[in-house]
């Protein structure tokens, strides 16, 4: 088996040379066909006809955000891979490919990669030699994980990041649940794996930067910069307590990751877990893509806003991202004579424009707006300003949920619909969507805030939102004409809100109910989780490798004493406490204290749990 595995090695390694050395270039990623997935769509005719003409694209928008939702990274492969030094740690490529390639196109919903070298952060101790949970799915007769873009350029392998690594998720028949979220992807951990995981110290509880500068720190002539092994280590330890399926996704300097959600996103508007995605195209989904994509796949793009956001110099800022990075073409030293924006203006691949991915400025650059956290938008040479990011808009308004496999029973989900009423959810979760698209502030659901106010200081380089024209192209043209987005007041205010500004300590979105079944556990911070046989909290079930069970999950959900259970099981843990994941709040409870039976709590649930079945198809 050993010596198979080498000779197809040798062979791949062989078939990628004759690209390189041909083409000088080469990448795939997969998109699985129609055949291979388990979702319904929507036509941009039904969307229009049942829905709005303001959440439906074309046809040829639609095709095109499919091909991006599995395929495009905008670059990012040269932030994770040559930046942050992804996969050269433990978890290198290579023998991510051996893993895919013992796996003999099985497919499997946690792809299992043997460690390439020993590795301490935290309390998590690996072994060379010891498999690494990634949570990496493969659909079945495949040999690249979803989502996993891999490239040959510059005579090196890297890999990107696209939607489908996140936003997709194989079911045990080894088929592709598209807007799915990939509920056990171990992000954290190989994070925390990188060369340079410092990369993505704002994601961290770091108090100041300056603790990290020592009087005898590596200085150029204007700068000082942190330790490297020291904030290393700070930094993996940090992002290593981050749950399964949990993604810090905020540059606040609060460790507060939070689930990953799903991409049913049709009439489930406004976006994001704070419902900061309100306006613009496709009723603020595209706004909520461009921050994915500006922000948190390429940390260099937040350079223009570091002092006036996170009150670090810029020259500091940059120097600390790539003082350690993974290929020496774009490491940062200290001792040379250049400034860090200066040598990193010699080794931009993207240059006129903050960071490493593709990147262009927003209409209100360098300030930040409602429609970009960081002042930028992605988008490729060829295209035009948001039409890519409108793509995969138009493409996951098309997605419905996939098939429970639930045996229907019409007197168990009768009495849980009216139990649904009775107990009042549907006061909140109206509507053919099963959401009434509002805020609840924090003071009103009462879960955990610290994600809520996760925009607040974003005020401080704050412009009103402005956009491009959407037939300007890329590049941009040297005077491209910008529109003013009008606000009614009640959009303002409830902007505010999410975004946490003025005297507002933010708030979390009503969520659609749909896909319940497959997005276990529950609340932003996924923070409700019960295994299968009982394990309570996260601590004992995703800290541990085990699937949060959407029964369990969902009945602690409405019952106060499971809940209670849930919530010390999370204190009494360290690094979930540290990490702001609590399972507190949102207490409408379906129980014995508010005179509802066991068996009108079972039938709720069943009703939850069963009801996306009923969606359009």
């Amino acid at each position: 088996m050993e010596k198979r595995i080498a000779i197809i090695l040798v062979g791949i390694f062989v078939l990628l040379s004759i690209c390189l050395l041909r083409f000088n270039t080469f990448e795939y990623a997969y998109t699985p066909p129609k055949s291979k997935t388990e979702n319904g769509t929507l036509s941009a005719n039904q969307i229009r006809t049942l829905y709005s003409k303001e959440e439906a694209g074309t046809d040829s928008e639609i095709e095109l955000g499919k091909r991006m939702f599995f395929e495009e990274t905008f670059g990012d492969e040269v932030f994770f891979s040559d930046i942050m030094g992804l996969f050269d740690g433990p978890f290198t490529l290579g023998k991510m490919t051996k893993a895919l390639i013992k796996l003999g196109g099985k497919g499997t919903s946690n792809l299992k990669v043997e460690a390439a070298k020993s590795f301490h952060a935290g309390n998590i101790s690996i072994k060379k030699g010891d498999l690494i949970d990634t949570g990496l799915d493969v659909a079945k007769g495949t040999y690249i994980p979803l989502g996993i873009k891999f490239v040959l350029a510059d005579g090196k392998p890297k890999a990107g990041i696209s939607c489908a690594a996140c936003h997709a998720a194989v079911n045990d028949k080894g088929n592709v649940m598209v807007g799915m979220p990939n509920t056990d992807l171990n992000i954290g951990l190989t994070l925390a794996m990188a060369t340079n995981t410092a990369s993505y110290f704002t994601h961290t509880e770091m108090k100041s930067i300056k603790d990290f500068i020592k009087n005898d720190a590596r200085n150029s002539k204007s700068i000082s910069l942190p330790d490297t092994k020291e904030l290393e280590k700070f930094t993996d330890s940090e992002i290593i307590k981050w749950p399964r399926g949990s993604n810090d996704t905020t540059i606040d300097f609060k460790n507060n990751p939070v689930q990953i959600p799903d991409s049913l996103t049709l009439s489930d508007h406004p976006y994001g877990w704070s419902g900061q995605g309100q306006i613009g195209p496709f009723k603020g989904l595209s706004a909520a893509i461009n921050n994915a994509h500006s922000q948190n796949m390429d940390a260099i793009s937040q350079s223009e806003i570091s002092e006036p956001v996170l009150n670090i110099k810029k020259e500091v800022y940059l120097g600390t991202v790539l003082q350690n990075a993974s290929n020496h073409k774009f490491r940062y030293d200290p001792k040379r004579k250049l400034k860090p924006s200066e040598f990193f203006a010699k080794v931009d691949p993207t240059p006129g424009v903050p960071g490493v991915n593709r990147l262009v400025h927003s209409a209100t650059y360098p300030k930040i707006s409602f429609l970009s956290s960081v002042g930028l938008l992605p988008g490729s040479t060829g295209y035009k300003v948001w039409e890519q990011i409108n793509a995969l808009s138009a493409f996951m308004n098309t997605l419905t949920p996939p098939s429970t496999g639930l045996k229907m029973n019409s007197f168990v989900y009768a009495e849980g619909e009216r139990v649904f009423a009775k107990a009042g959810c549907i006061s909140c979760h109206a509507g053919d969507h099963l959401t009434n698209n509002r805020v609840l502030s924090v003071e009103q659901i009462r879960t955990e805030p610290s994600r809520a106010g996760s925009f607040k200081k974003t005020e401080l380089y704050f412009s009103d939102p402005k956009m491009f024209k959407t037939n300007t192209p890329i590049p941009l043209p040297d005077h491209p004409e910008k529109v003013s987005l009008k606000m009614s007041k009640e959009q303002k205010q409830k902007l505010m809100l999410s975004w946490a500004f003025g005297d507002s300590k933010g708030g979390y979105k009503t969520p659609s109910l749909y896909g319940l079944y497959y997005s276990a556990p529950y609340l932003h911070e996924g923070g409700v989780s019960i295994g299968k046989n009982q394990e309570m909290g996260i601590p004992d079930t995703l800290m541990k490798g085990i699937t949060a069970d959407p029964f369990n999950s969902l009945q602690a959900l409405v019952d106060s004493n499971i809940r209670k259970q849930v919530i010390k099981a999370n204190r009494s843990s360290a690094d979930t406490s540290s990490v702001h994941v609590s399972g507190e709040g949102h207490e409408f409870w379906v129980d014995n204290s508010t005179g509802f039976t066991r068996a009108q709590q079972q039938a709720l649930i069943y009703y939850l749990l069963k009801v996306s079945d009923k969606a359009v198809k």
